[in-house]
């Protein structure tokens, strides 16, 4: 299978797909270690991941520069790198505590001398599909906190990023006692990898989402999913205009928009909203590409060529419609990649595409609205519910708005946190996601089925308690 390089536009590197029989026989080798690893200690299971976080150091820039490759930009795949370590990092130090506290000894009952216990089993073998805008971070986001919890797993990227998967394998190979493999593949891979594991951990569209959980409910396995999003940001009255344009922008276009979590929907109150747009057109129009010189620049190409055409068809239908650019607007082929400079638009309408679907593009459609009412009522339409963010010129005034957001975790005087700040659970509302969440404690807990022993310190009961004759 061809890869393209998305800033030559070039099929440059090959996969070779793993059949069924292939994951088939993996899994079975995976299973057979899985009784071992979890077997040890927490502590020893976190020794051996900090093992591997050096390898990973040690490797970091074989890893960043096939990330680089398989994504066209530079600076966020080193951070990639260095937050898979600090991700490792996090969940050997915690796994610890989290499991300690969920695993209950001797709790009393309502009946006299029977107490229970609760005993964490972790799912033998776990399988996490990723997606192509973060290779590295979303193919280890679930995969480390499994481990951790003692699973052994099986990760599927996806086929338009894969250049990862060997540097990554080769630092695995240095500490052979954990249970996890990174596997080539396309989309028929990753649902022979569903039949062949106890649990599936997804990160991608809602379509593939939607035959994953169906999937998954044949198999009779969980499911976790992350989906995509069409997060909103209300910026009110009392806000700095210049700032709020400042985090908006950031919050849209970071990694070219390519980001579930991205900021796709600006609602701005009246009384500001000639400034907001002045100084957000302007930032917009300052934004560097990082062509033809990867080193320098803001923003780079798309990953996947396809979505250049899905984000340019939902500018035109927006412009079409009456929409005003204030930034951007076209897509531009330099030297075969595909960049968009920050688009703004306004005159928005909500029978716009750009309105109700997932643009996944460095794309900024803002909405003037005139009551807060109103702001809360449009950032609360469409299917999805994943994120938000609210800007104003207090914290209390933000929050008081943004409880009322239906989506899973509000960003305050910010715009997707949700990127940076890992520790606290959020649900997906609508159809961004379902199942527990991979942030905070359940990120790990999620791998585990829980056992109760129930113990019976006293006399049983014998059948003569239920007779009828003592009535």
């Amino acid at each position: 299978m061809k890869v393209r390089n998305p800033r030559t536009g070039e099929a440059d590197y090959e996969i070779t797909p793993l059949g069924e029989p292939d994951i088939a026989a993996l899994a079975n080798r995976l299973r057979g270690k899985q009784a071992g690893w979890s077997a040890l200690d927490v502590e020893e299971r976190a020794a051996l991941l900090l093992q591997w976080s050096k390898a990973i150091a040690s490797n970091a820039g074989a890893l960043e520069q096939a990330l680089t490759t398989d994504t066209g930009r530079q600076k966020i795949s080193g951070i990639e790198v260095d937050g898979t370590l600090r991700l490792i990092e996090r969940w050997a130090r915690l796994a610890g505590g989290i499991m300690a506290a969920a695993q209950i000894e001797n709790r009393a009952t309502s009946i006299p001398g029977i107490s229970t216990s609760t005993r964490l089993a972790p799912y033998p073998l776990v399988g996490a599909i990723s997606p192509w805008n973060f290779p590295l971070t979303l193919a280890l986001i679930d995969a480390i906190p499994a481990l951790m919890a003692g699973c052994a797993v099986i990760v599927k990227p996806s086929e338009v990023t894969p250049r990862f998967i060997k540097p990554l394998m080769a630092t695995l190979a240095e500490i052979p006692e954990i249970p996890l493999t990174v596997i080539e593949g396309d989309g028929m891979t990753g649902a022979a990898l569903l039949r062949h594991v106890d649990y599936v951990a997804f990160t991608g569209s809602v379509a593939t989402g939607r035959k994953v959980s169906g999937a998954a409910a044949d198999a009779f396995i969980p499911a976790s999913l992350e989906l995509g999003g069409k997060d909103p940001m209300l910026v009110l009255a009392s806000a700095d205009p210049a700032n709020a344009a400042e985090i908006a922008l950031r919050a849209s276009v970071v990694n070219s928009g390519q980001a579930c979590q991205s900021i796709e929907r600006v609602y701005v109150a009246r009384e500001i909203a000639e400034p907001f747009l002045t100084a957000l057109a302007q930032k917009a129009n300052a934004v560097r590409l990082n062509y033809p010189d990867i080193a320098h620049g803001d923003i780079g190409p798309f990953i996947f060529e396809q979505q250049a055409t899905i984000v340019q068809a939902q500018i035109d239908d927006a412009v079409a419609k009456g929409a005003r650019l204030l930034a951007g607007g076209k897509v531009e082929n330099l030297g075969g990649g595909q960049y968009l400079r920050p688009t703004v638009l306004t005159d928005i309408t909500p029978d716009m595409v750009l309105v109700t679907e997932e643009t996944f593009g460095p794309v900024i459609p803002v909405t003037i609205f005139d009551y807060v009412d109103e702001a809360i009522a449009l950032a609360n339409e469409g299917v999805y519910g994943l994120s938000g963010a609210v800007i104003a010129g207090s914290v209390e005034e933000a929050e008081a708005v943004g409880t009322r957001l239906k989506v899973g975790a509000v960003s305050i005087n910010d715009g997707s946190l949700t990127s940076m700040v890992w520790e606290t659970e959020k649900t997906s509302f609508g159809l961004s996601g379902l199942g527990p969440s991979r942030m905070g404690d359940s990120g790990m807990l999620r791998f585990f089925r829980k056992q109760a022993l129930i113990r019976q310190k006293g006399q049983a009961l014998p059948l003569a308690a239920y007779s009828e004759d003592k009535r």
